[in-house]
């Protein structure tokens, strides 16, 4: 089975009006966009959204800001990255969202396997701090679009393997970090769980990989609705400007 939604929930005033629209629509996910900085600060008002998207059935997931870096050469820096990673946590257990999705970090000077270890270490360290309070949503690092950037498909497997995390697969940023979607390799690395979580949109990528996202093309979002398993549960947030509208999209593709 395959749900939909956007990313983005829009303010805290509009949330309950937001989800309600989503709900008519046919759409039963959605990604809260904490990118930016958590917005959602009063215990009360994530208690209030997440009753409501219960309600309406809508799955919630948080993306958690962008500024995360855990193999930072800055111990700082890894420290207020958990820090962010764990205030996510905890709103998303009020919310009553399943996974935290984020960047892991940056390569910078460090080896790939020096990187590795160090952003393992963190996702261990957070997971330990977030069962000491109770928090319920999984960590779900995501695939990366750029080269310089750590999130590799074979990454990504490997952390959800050693750490018993969660994970996201963002098909655009494959293509942008591949030059392909990677889809029998995905299958590959990511066949065994029966949940997957994935980011699309449309997306211009040069070299280097990722530039930004843009509308999804139907034939894009075609393509990836016929090569994602079909005995999976799977949870597809968009990511394009319009985020709604290609979530209609794509429910409209699925359900033809």
């Amino acid at each position: 089975m395959i749900i939909f939604g956007p990313s983005g929930l829009g303010g805290i005033k509009e949330a309950i009006s937001n989800l309600q629209e989503y709900h008519k629509l046919g759409l039963r996910a959605c990604e809260v966009e904490f990118t930016y900085g958590i917005y959602i600060k009063n215990k009360e008002d994530a208690l209030k959204i997440g009753r409501e998207a219960k309600k309406l059935r809508i799955e919630l997931s948080i993306h958690a800001p962008y500024w995360i870096n855990l193999n930072s050469s800055e111990k700082g820096k890894i420290e207020k990255s958990k820090e962010r990673i764990l205030k996510c946590c905890e709103i998303g257990t009020y919310l009553g969202a399943k996974r935290i999705v984020f960047h892991p970090g940056y390569y910078g000077k460090m080896s790939k396997e020096e990187t590795f270890n160090n952003i393992k270490k963190a996702i261990l360290d957070i997971q330990k701090e977030a069962k000491k309070q109770h928090f319920t949503p999984k960590l779900a690092p995501e695939t990366t679009g750029k080269i310089n950037v750590f999130g590799s498909i074979d990454e990504i497997a490997k952390l959800t393997k050693q750490t018993k995390c969660s994970f996201c697969l963002d098909f655009a940023h494959i293509l942008a970090r591949y030059k392909d979607y990677m889809f029998n390799e995905a299958e590959k690395s990511f066949g065994k769980y029966k949940e997957w979580h994935v980011h699309f949109s449309g997306i211009e990528y040069g070299e280097k990989g990722e530039k930004n996202h843009k509308k999804t093309p139907e034939r894009e979002m075609k393509k990836l609705l016929s090569s994602l398993p079909k005995n999976k549960n799977i949870i597809i947030i968009n990511e394009s400007p319009s985020p709604v509208e290609d979530s209609v999209l794509g429910l409209r593709l699925y359900k033809r």
